[in-house]
């Protein structure tokens, strides 16, 4: 009869993928995972198979987490100026807030892994696509109520937005200041609504 767990997997995901994220992937050690995770290595490596493979689903559980949540926000707007300014917010106000200056799980990933790793490569460039899309539908609202400039096609401007809250998470992972995030954000929305 096999034992039963005497972890909940969910708090453990999380963990690592705190972990993860506040390390990167190639500097996490397995005795790290352990120490930080609060279980032997077999229980361990019975759950999760390898390190990879734990990874993997720490990425899943961001995408779960936090990039649903802009695909949402996308999907549910009434007032397509307003949410992109709100998304823009949320991540300035997340930014600011993060004492160890995390940045984005999966802009790092993308820059310490996607050249390396296919799979964690495709799962990064799929998440990214998710939330082009959630952008390019916005963007469409936007356009058809006169909000937004109609000079670009939405996907244009959605790839604009998504390179933008890149560049916004990677500028606030080195040390950029709230009044710096701020001149971003304002400067997209301003790109956005030059209708005329």
């Amino acid at each position: 009869m096999a034992r039963k767990k005497e972890f909940d997997e969910k708090v453990l995901l999380d963990k690592a993928l705190d972990l993860f994220w506040r390390k990167g992937y190639n500097a996490t050690s397995a005795q790290d995972l352990v120490d930080e995770l609060g279980i032997s290595r077999s229980s361990l490596y019975d759950t999760y198979t390898d390190k990879r493979h734990l990874f993997m689903e720490s990425l899943r559980q961001y995408q779960l987490c936090n990039t649903s949540v802009i695909v949402r926000m996308a999907d549910e707007s009434t007032d397509a100026e307003q949410t992109i300014q709100q998304i823009f917010q949320n991540i300035i106000k997340e930014s600011v807030e993060d004492a160890v200056k995390k940045g984005c799980y999966m802009v790092n990933t993308a820059v310490e892994l996607s050249g390396q790793d296919k799979e964690i490569g495709d799962l990064v460039a799929q998440n990214n696509k998710n939330v082009e899309d959630a952008l390019t539908r916005l963007v469409k609202k936007g356009q058809a109520d006169g909000q937004f400039s109609t000079k670009k096609t939405a996907r244009a401007f959605a790839r604009y937005l998504f390179s933008s809250i890149s560049g916004l998470r990677v500028a606030a992972r080195s040390g950029s200041d709230k009044r710096v995030l701020n001149d971003i954000a304002e400067v997209v929305l301003f790109t956005l609504l030059q209708v005329s």
